[in-house]
């Protein structure tokens, strides 16, 4: 039995040797050069064929066994399996085809998620995590041993799909203070990051044809999941005040009134009691997704429309991914009355027990004890400044090429670009060039918009926005002097 090769292939590869020597015989029986019947050497031959420690040849052994790839005999020794693992054909094997539901091909349907650019960018302005730290880690670890309970007394507590009580009373004090939303726990329910939260009120609300608007440019995030659900997504115009409101004849409204996402816009009074009376009249629902507004640096945000809704037609959605840390994925809705009950339902559907409870009730601890707001008013502080350095090195090197769209709240900053398409095309080309990545819009649009990016300032310290800035003007020279 000559398995040196594959031995020292998996070496490579592995950390331990008994995983190295599993692997390779594993390999060899599925192979069909160790067929069905044939005996093994002794775990001292094997060891002395390969400078193992017997221990390590018999842990091998053992996990052949436990996947049914070996068996022992009493007296006799060890002996690969005849059922089940006859040598594989040299050919390609043929495909079953597997029938998929309509939700399953539309799915398939959608485009995938490129890789993101930032990882292979020198200076990326496209949005990273929370700096680790900028995290008050000390008092996380002390919220995470009392929601653990004494010894661990707590560990094996269970929460219900709706997410655990004291994390959904915490949110719904929060919600009263910073945004006016009178919300009661018993109507939020926790998700594993907003995006689930929203998949599933899609689900909930939307039959197969219906229609959903969405703001165009908007998170395209929303029209992938109004295709999975198999609904179709109607764009709204956005301007400088945010979602244009018209008379649409559709069932959900999907928008970002706190600030308009990507460009910013923040929805005038006018325009938020239009959508509600549109709502009412249409018998429609409206989500309201609060993104980032927690970051705030300047001037008093309008109430949301949850804080405005006297009709119980809106759903706020809010979510923790971009003020705690990544390995966190907490999102929360406010549900009105009357969807409560088919909520709570469905979240049991796909998650029985609420996930990371230890972490929902350290967060509870955490915001209960001023930990949370602390945090948060120390970032925005942090965020803020990095927002007026970011605007004035923009304004002073790329006014020409740029206008930024007024804001004093969030972590990015959308820009139109003043000249042509192709000019365009060409400078972000050359930014890649010189290390630098941003976020086209394009990606943002249902309909074709015009050039424009979204520019991530929160991670980047201030010498950095500057090294970045400085060489998105030489990749504009570039641009130039080859034109």
């Amino acid at each position: 039995m000559d398995l040196t090769l594959h031995m020292e292939a998996y070496l490579d590869k592995y950390r331990f040797k008994y995983l190295a020597l599993y692997h390779a015989l594993r390999e060899a029986i599925q192979d069909g050069r160790l067929p069905g019947g044939m005996k093994l050497p002794s775990t001292r031959e094997l060891a002395e064929l390969y400078g193992l420690s017997r221990g390590a040849v018999a842990q091998s052994y053992d996990m052949l066994m436990a996947e049914g790839y070996v068996h022992a005999e009493t007296g006799r020794g060890s002996f690969v399996t005849h059922a089940g693992y006859s040598p594989r054909p040299q050919e390609k094997m043929k495909e079953t085809p597997v029938k998929l539901s309509n939700w399953g091909e539309r799915l398939l349907q959608l485009p995938r998620i490129p890789v993101d650019p930032a990882e292979q960018a020198e200076i990326s302005f496209i949005n990273q995590p929370l700096e680790m730290g900028r995290f008050p880690y000390e008092e996380w670890r002390s919220a995470l041993s009392y929601a653990g309970g004494r010894k661990g007394s707590r560990l094996q507590h269970k929460a219900p799909p709706e997410g655990d009580s004291e994390l959904r009373e915490a949110i719904a004090a929060q919600l009263r203070v910073t945004r006016g939303i009178m919300a009661r726990p018993e109507h939020i329910v926790l998700f594993s990051g907003s995006m689930q939260g929203i998949v599933l009120l899609f689900q909930l609300l939307m039959n197969e044809g219906e229609t959903a608007v969405v703001e165009d440019p908007g998170f395209h995030g929303i029209r992938r999941a109004i295709k999975a659900c198999g609904g179709i997504a109607t764009p709204a115009t956005v301007d400088r005040q945010g979602i244009v409101p018209k008379d649409w004849e559709a069932g959900i409204l999907f928008v970002t009134p706190s600030r308009q996402y990507p460009t910013g816009a923040v929805l005038s009074l006018e325009r938020r009691r239009e959508l509600l009376d549109w709502a009412q009249r249409h018998d429609a629902v409206i989500i309201e997704d609060d993104y980032d507004s927690e970051f705030r640096f300047g001037g008093k945000p309008i109430e949301p429309l949850k804080a405005l809704d006297t009709q119980e037609r809106v759903i706020y959605i809010g979510s923790f991914s971009q003020t705690m840390f990544t390995g966190l994925r907490l999102g929360y809705a406010v549900l009105p009355e009357g969807l409560v009950a088919a909520a709570m339902r469905a979240k049991s559907l796909y998650e029985p027990m609420s996930p990371g409870l230890l972490e929902q009730r350290a967060l509870a601890r955490f915001m209960s004890k001023g930990g949370y707001m602390r945090h948060v008013r120390r970032l925005t502080r942090l965020y803020g400044a990095r927002h007026r350095h970011f605007s004035e090195m923009m304004k002073e090197q790329m006014g020409d090429l740029f206008e930024l769209m007024p804001g004093d709240a969030g972590l990015h900053v959308y820009a139109e670009w003043r000249k042509s398409p192709d000019e365009y095309r060409a400078f972000y080309e050359a930014a890649h060039r010189h290390g630098i990545c941003f976020r086209d819009a394009r990606v943002y649009w249902l309909n074709e918009g015009p050039p424009a990016a979204c520019f991530g300032f929160a991670h980047l310290e201030e010498e950095r926005i500057t090294d970045g800035i400085l060489r998105m003007r030489a990749a504009w020279q570039d641009v130039q002097n080859f034109s």
